[in-house]
């Protein structure tokens, strides 16, 4: 049996572990949730809807627009009925913001941009030894091989 003391002592811990440890719950309706068949085909149609926005964002990929974006809002969208997905999009969410950390650090910052600049700086080379060797052709039209 639950006491006021027990859930008390649950609210002095960080809240972020307790979301962690806390069972996933159905963000379906009351009335889907009663009935099994209800949830069942609710939880279906969450995974149909999904995973086609999941497959938009692995076809934008390739495409334009904005792949990632849509990849993960699929995940958002499993993870209102999966407890796999919620995890997955917490593990994802968490190795970003790490991520954007390290990107942060001067030491990290300073090595992208010499190799940015050095990657610029070669294809500039090659683009300049291109138009100095067949001017502006395009290089499926050129006639002397």
């Amino acid at each position: 049996m639950n006491t006021g003391s027990d859930h008390g002592s649950d609210e002095s811990v960080s809240s972020e572990p307790a979301a962690e440890a806390a069972p996933h719950v159905s963000k379906a309706p009351a009335f889907i949730k009663a009935r099994r068949s209800l949830h069942l085909s609710w939880q279906v149609g969450v995974f149909v809807v999904g995973l086609a926005v999941i497959g938009a964002g692995i076809a934008m990929l390739v495409l334009p627009g904005p792949g990632w974006v849509a990849i993960f809002a699929g995940l958002a969208i499993w993870a209102t009925e999966f407890a796999w997905a919620h995890l997955v999009l917490h593990w994802t969410k968490r190795k970003v913001t790490e991520a954007a950390q390290r990107a942060m650090d001067p030491k990290v910052r300073r090595r992208n941009i010499i190799l940015t600049t050095a990657g610029l700086v070669i294809a500039g080379a090659l683009i300049g030894f291109y138009l100095w060797k067949y001017g502006l052709v395009l290089p499926w039209n050129l006639k002397d091989q």
